[in-house]
């Protein structure tokens, strides 16, 4: 039995199961679309991440957000001690993120499978950076910060990339993991309309004994967990377009005001950062 069945929204129209993994207390799409056949799920212009659009209402709140959580991120990487100022963007989309660390004295190297994305992140880097298409492009280099930005949940083999994440790891360094949490309020309330399960793009859907155990096998542990507050709104506006078929802005407003709430005692944020180190 799954745990709850989605429909692609943004792309396809198509019905996907969720099966619980009581091994790892997560979540895996299923099935799941061929390596090969994944970019497909993304050719569209709703996939923000991709792109820097600002057409509809959703976009604007959204690049509004970001700006505010753009420096919230710089401040969290900047809070830690490390040996250089080196680090690795993985899935840096348009590449703000990178550019505003560029700006800040960090050393930045970034990683975007999409072509049109990675093309928007070079513009806006010196001349000196480098994006790669693939993280398994990079062999001889480690970085005293790897951030993974909502990425995880896209990758196709979970502990292959885990261990080149891994590889990849300064002794001292620090990996920073923002995934979106299937336990939260905004998403037992939403089910099968909430849209941080975004099939087929989102493979694995975690908890946060899933990140644990994932990353405890190879002796990554997890020092921090911080909420994502923001990301109960957003995910309950465009949840609320997918149940009703439109945005409900106050109705969005407070399930994810709720959301915040109840998970000032549960901790169950609707997306949460994890910074781990080498146990």
């Amino acid at each position: 039995m799954p745990y709850v069945t989605c429909v692609d929204y943004t792309v396809s129209n198509k019905k996907f199961d969720l099966m619980y993994n009581s091994n790892f207390f997560m979540l895996e799409t299923t099935p799941k679309p061929p390596v090969e056949e994944l970019g497909y799920y993304y050719e569209s212009s709703d996939y923000i991440s991709h792109t820097d659009a600002k057409k509809t209402i959703i976009d604007k709140i959204y690049q509004v957000v970001k700006k505010y959580t753009l420096n919230k991120k710089l401040q969290l990487i900047n809070s830690f001690q490390t040996e250089s100022k080196n680090i690795l963007d993985v899935g840096c989309g348009t590449g703000d993120f990178l550019e505003i660390c560029n700006s800040n004295n960090w050393n930045v190297v970034g990683v975007e499978p999409n072509e049109s994305a990675r093309k928007l992140a070079i513009k806006k880097l010196n001349a000196s950076s480098k994006i790669y298409k693939d993280i398994f492009e990079l062999e001889h280099e480690q970085f005293d910060v790897i951030t993974l930005w909502h990425v995880l949940e896209h990758v196709p083999d979970l502990n292959a990339y885990i261990l080149q994440l891994k590889k990849l790891l300064k002794p001292k360094g620090v990996l920073i993991v923002a995934v979106p949490n299937y336990k939260s309020y905004d998403a037992l309330y939403y089910k099968q309309f909430w849209a941080a399960f975004d099939v087929p793009r989102h493979l694995w859907h975690f908890s946060q004994k899933s990140i644990q155990l994932l990353f405890s096998k190879e002796k990554l542990e997890v020092v921090k967990t911080l909420p994502m507050k923001f990301d109960s709104f957003y995910v309950s506006l465009l949840s609320e377009k997918y149940k009703t078929g439109k945005s409900n802005f106050l109705k969005a407003f407070y399930i994810g005001f709720m959301s915040n709430l109840k998970a000032m005692r549960s901790k169950e944020y609707s997306s949460l950062i994890y910074a781990l180190k080498r146990g």
